[in-house]
């Protein structure tokens, strides 16, 4: 791989080359994301998220089954789940004025302290539709008469081979436990930093890397233009795959005498490969230990600011496994893993969302060759993402 892929002064040609991602600030519109935790919503409760300027409100009714409806209030536009009202089973009531809707149909059924209005039945808020698994409630969000896809295309792809077979979100045995937070920094940039081969520097004085000896690399080094690979499975999902687990596509640096730095640990990880995927999905393969896979997904909550998903994820069948998967979870992957690790690359998302939003960073970031997964990622979403959210206050832009 030449030297000189990414020159200084190129950002604003290259920026052209994956200008619909560029322009998707607020995300892509149009696809299937992960709302909440399932744990999050009790039955008859309310939770209220943002995805891609979209306020959601998910609610549980008497059966399990879980609804996504607009969060504001067709009277005079406040959020329901400020403070969640579920009088009757399958609906919503506005904590203000008494407004009720249906959770499943979106229908003002009525309105508590005027239950003759003439409005009752010919109003309603949108509802989005919802699908459960994996321990995560799933919302498509877009333009309400997009044709809505199967969840499967908006998920990684099934890892299949006997060296990595690891669990996959819709698994009929899987576990998962995890974290949400909302957090400042624009998508894009956090799914970037989870695919990033060259920013493992952030994570060389990691807890978890000394308490597995593992000799987590300083770099990866692509050899090939192609080391990436591109993803584009039929009726399926989209997405690019580091192969670290070929010798001949990346090599890892262990050390820069340079700089006199050195990877710490002795033990070299378990064969593993990272990927991202339309719409905002990250996928580790034998992370933290062999046989797990971490899931993260960046929603878009606005151009500034994104939910982030960590989610270990693990196949068990009985009783004991998944007391085991749920001590490790608490004791390691979360403080050690989810908290500690991932904090790091908080900290860089944060740091780099000044530039980018304050100094045009689209066109004035100096790419090298390290970038080049990074790249191979922006244009391929490019090219599969399915719309654009939009600012709900462009007009006073």
């Amino acid at each position: 791989m030449s030297q000189s892929t990414y020159a200084v002064g190129n950002a604003a040609a290259l920026s052209r080359q994956y200008g619909p991602y560029v322009q998707a600030d607020w995300g892509f519109a149009n696809h299937w994301y992960p709302g909440v935790f399932s744990r999050e919503v009790e039955e008859r409760g309310v939770v209220g998220i943002t995805i891609g300027g979209h306020d959601i409100a998910i609610t549980r009714d008497a059966d399990g089954k879980a609804y996504a409806i607009s969060d504001r209030c067709a009277h005079k536009g406040v959020k329901m789940s400020l403070k969640p009202m579920c009088f009757a089973n399958k609906t919503v009531t506005c904590w203000y004025h008494g407004y009720t809707y249906n959770a499943e149909t979106g229908n003002l059924d009525t309105i508590v302290g005027s239950p003759d209005d003439k409005l009752i039945d010919n109003a309603r808020v949108r509802t989005y539709p919802t699908e459960e698994f994996a321990g995560l409630i799933w919302v498509f969000v877009g333009d309400e008469d997009y044709p809505v896809p199967p969840i499967e295309t908006d998920l990684p792809m099934k890892i299949t081979d006997k060296v990595n077979a690891i669990p996959h979100l819709q698994d009929a045995d899987i576990i998962t436990d995890g974290i949400r937070r909302e957090l400042y920094g624009n998508w894009r940039l956090a799914t970037e930093n989870g695919l990033d081969p060259g920013h493992l520097l952030v994570h060389w004085d990691n807890q978890i890397i000394v308490a597995l000896d593992r000799a987590m690399p300083l770099g990866m080094k692509a050899l090939r233009n192609d080391a990436t690979e591109l993803l584009d499975l039929e009726d399926g999902p989209k997405g690019v795959m580091n192969r670290y687990d070929l010798p001949e596509n990346y090599e890892p640096v262990f050390s820069n005498p340079k700089v006199e730095i050195k990877a710490r640990g002795n033990t070299m990880y378990e064969t593993f490969r990272v990927s991202a995927w339309v719409p905002g999905t990250l996928m580790v393969e034998n992370w933290p230990i062999p046989d797990y896979a971490q899931y993260e997904f960046y929603v878009p909550i606005d151009d500034h600011h994104h939910m982030y998903f960590e989610v270990i994820a693990y196949r068990a069948t009985t009783d004991d496994e998944k007391k085991e998967f749920q001590f490790k979870f608490d004791n390691f992957f979360k403080p050690l893993g989810l908290l500690d690790f991932n904090n790091n690359d908080i900290m860089a998302r944060e740091a780099t969302e000044e530039f980018y939003e304050k100094r045009d960073g689209w066109n004035n970031e100096v790419l090298s060759d390290m970038d080049y997964s990074v790249v191979a990622w922006r244009k391929h979403a490019s090219k599969f993402g399915r719309g654009f959210f939009e600012s709900p206050f462009a007009d006073e832009e």
